[in-house]
């Protein structure tokens, strides 16, 4: 064939390129049936890896690219990273001009250096960038300690390197798991407001929640991400599309429970009582954001500038000294787009790196303060309720959500765009729920950027999330293994999955979790491979099985004792409605209002109609139901009994279901056509159910004591 030729014409040389780089060249559908990734597609994708390739690229580009691709092993005196497991050993490569000698050493994150042993490994040198290279293999020891440690290689003639070496636990056990079976609470906190509350749940509602659920016996209390969101209108609903993972969300920040408020004079306390006010939403209006933002922002500032004890000084101090860079940036990020208005910056402000953002973070250093200010006592707030939840009885407290990616225009790739992929963004292929594919619109990770940082921003983002919470549910926990990246400007049917080297980014977590005792939860629902599940029980990562979802091979309802024990079993998700519209059918006729369907709706209608039939049959076959045409509320009490009665490690009840609400908190494949993230906790009639109201309400109570009776 011609090499001048366009590649887009030989799918077979891209796929060998794109296998050759990590990047998958087909997929199945949800029929079953094998699909190939098209030629532009992948060429959009590669191009974002950084092999060199473009849209435009020929066949004598895709042939020099594969040249490229085994160049850059040998380009590497040391591997950008390592990881291995605990008390096992592992051979790396060392690349040094031919003929070179080379010694490698290690240096503990807690002291102490020792060097690596060169094996008697002879590989053919190779030409790279006219330079005759060649590999040497020395051998990680196994008995290396846990924790981020350093290699160093100085080769002859004096020039040292180094990279990261990381030894993370084989598996996470923690001792909260051999304690017997627990179950909890999962929670759209914003959604549960008190009659304190300014418009949305926060911190303070967090921890009388908490206690609340508590007292029924939960061991957690699942909660939506509370990661940062941009703090200019119009704010972000969805909680998974945050601006940043590592910091939290200052609209979560309760104004009268910080300290300096205690010692504020009356007329400060008159002013934010009467923005709380303002903020008040009615009976069950939705959560309006940037309403509560208005009012609470305003607050803050007052608090804000309220004089602070010598201790309570020192402590801020040294939350921005561990902050660090990374805080310094966030906080001067948040301070520009209040500048500015929004999140589309200035050119000459595009990135944390440009030349113009040292004079501007010294213009700026007032509002730095004040945002870093917010997160310092937004945090406290959070670590506090986590506290609360563990002081009144919770094995767990506080299990925190990890939202898959950041927003395309948000902090975190501002501080470091290198970590990303440039034009990609993150979603799913078409599936039975979501027909069309789902686009989230955000940017992924680079994995061959990610291992250059020594997978520092996972790390961090872990510590940060964990500071506050005792167990941590990973959304999407595929994304550790692959994604589906789709170039931008393209449907979502177009993109393709890439993979990451899952071993590097489990052993991280198990790393920080371990440090921090939590437990891990894995929400692996949808197309996973066996083996994917299998590895993480093996690592110690529960799954995540809800009762629609498990099924037979015939297709009906999985048996309760066929569930696995390493998983968090559910009734129901945050993408599903509650129980009881889930029972009416909700899901179908909105998709149905909105054109989400590509089947017949009759045809989805009778497939709905056929699965509750068999779980009420399962139900009544376990001795759940008794009653010939039971309530909805019996139906979704013996749901519940059938989750209790699996033997999972840990039981989820969704706070939805306890109040018997219909709506979705969020309908996927919609932005603007729904309402999510904004539904207030209502029952059944839309009467808002406020968070004194739970522990006396007889629903609630029916749910709570079925559960907790079947676990004990």
């Amino acid at each position: 064939m011609n090499t001048n030729a366009p590649a887009v014409d030989d799918l077979g040389l891209l796929q060998h390129l794109a296998d050759r780089n990590g990047v998958a060249t087909t997929f199945w559908d949800w029929y079953g049936n094998q699909c190939n990734v098209g030629s532009r597609s992948l060429l959009a994708v590669l191009e974002a890896l950084g092999v060199p390739v473009t849209a435009d690229a020929t066949i004598k580009d895709v042939h020099d690219a594969l040249t490229w691709t085994e160049d850059q092993f040998w380009l590497q005196t040391l591997p950008d990273c390592t990881v291995v497991r605990e008390g096992s050993s592992k051979e790396i490569h060392v690349h040094v001009p031919h003929g070179s000698w080379v010694h490698v050493d290690y240096s503990l994150e807690e002291g102490g250096k020792g060097e690596l042993h060169q094996l008697d490994r002879w590989v053919e040198p190779r030409v790279v960038n006219d330079v005759l290279t060649g590999r040497a293999t020395f051998e990680v020891p196994a008995h290396l300690p846990l924790g981020w440690h350093t290699l160093t290689a100085t080769v002859e003639g004096g020039a040292v390197y180094s990279a990261p070496l990381i030894v993370v636990p084989n598996r996470v056990s923690p001792a909260v798991l051999h304690q017997g079976r627990h179950w909890g609470v999962a929670a759209q906190m914003y959604s549960a407001r008190s009659a304190s509350s300014w418009g949305m749940g926060d911190a303070e509602d967090l921890a009388n929640l908490a206690a609340v659920c508590a007292q029924k016996g939960a061991d957690f209390l699942l909660i939506n991400p509370v990661h940062a969101a941009a703090t200019v209108a119009p704010l972000e609903n969805s909680p998974y599309l945050p601006v940043t993972r590592r910091w939290v969300n200052p609209i979560y920040a309760r104004p009268e429970a910080i300290t300096e408020y205690v010692h504020a004079p009356e007329s400060v306390r008159r002013a934010i009582e009467a923005l709380r006010e303002s903020a008040v939403a009615e009976d069950a209006a939705p959560i309006e954001r940037d309403r509560t933002w208005a009012a609470k922002s305003k607050a803050l500032e007052l608090v804000f500038a309220l004089p602070r004890s010598y201790h309570r000084q020192a402590a801020f101090d040294a939350f921005i000294a561990q902050g660090g860079q990374d805080l310094a940036n966030f906080a001067l990020w948040c301070a520009l787009v209040e500048k500015e208005g929004g999140l589309l910056l200035p050119e000459e402000y595009a990135n944390a790196d440009m030349d113009a953002i040292g004079a501007v973070r010294e213009a700026l250093a007032d509002r730095v303060e004040f945002w870093q200010w917010c997160q310092w006592v937004t945090r406290e707030q959070l670590v506090k309720a986590h506290e609360v939840a563990r002081s009144v009885g919770m094995k767990m407290g506080i299990m925190a959500d990890l939202a898959v990616g950041v927003h395309a225009n948000g902090s975190e790739i501002w501080s470091e765009p290198g970590v990303f992929a440039p034009g990609m963004q993150v979603g799913a292929p078409p599936d039975m729920y979501s027909q069309q594919g789902q686009n989230w619109s955000q940017p992924p990770w680079s994995p061959r950027a990610l291992a250059r940082t020594g997978y520092r921003p996972l790390r961090d983002m872990l510590r940060a999330v964990l500071s506050h919470s005792g167990a941590i549910r990973i959304d999407h926990i595929l994304g550790l293994f692959r994604l589906w990246w789709i170039p931008a400007g393209r449907p979502a049917s177009e993109g393709t999955y890439v993979y990451f080297d899952h071993e590097a980014m489990v052993g991280v977590v198990l790393l920080e979790a371990q440090r921090a005792g939590a437990v891990v939860i894995g929400e692996d629902l949808g197309t996973v491979e066996p083996w994917v599940r299998d590895y993480l029980a093996d690592r110690g990562i529960l799954g995540t099985s809800v009762v629609w979802f498990e099924k037979e091979d015939s297709g009906w309802p999985l048996h309760a004792d066929q569930y696995r024990w390493g998983a968090l079993s559910t009734v129901n998700t945050h993408d599903l409605p509650p129980t009881a519209g889930y029972i009416a059918g909700v899901q179908t006729e909105l998709r149905n209002k909105l054109g989400l369907l590509v089947e017949d709706i009759e045809s989805v209608r009778a497939a709905d109609r056929r699965e509750l039939e068999q779980m009420m049959v399962r139900l009544r076959e376990y001795g759940f139901l008794e009653a010939q045409t039971p309530t909805v509320d019996e139906v979704v009490v013996a749901l519940h009994r059938y989750a209790a009665a699996t033997p999972s490690a840990l039981v989820g009840v969704s706070l939805v279901d306890v109040v018997g609400d219909v709506r979705p908190q969020n309908l996927p494949g919609t932005s603007t056509e729904y309402p999510n993230w904004c539904v207030p906790l209502c029952d059944g009639n839309g009467k808002e159910v406020y968070i004194e109201d739970l522990a006396t309400n007889a629903r609630a109570a029916a749910i709570f004591e079925a559960v907790d009776s079947a676990v004990r």
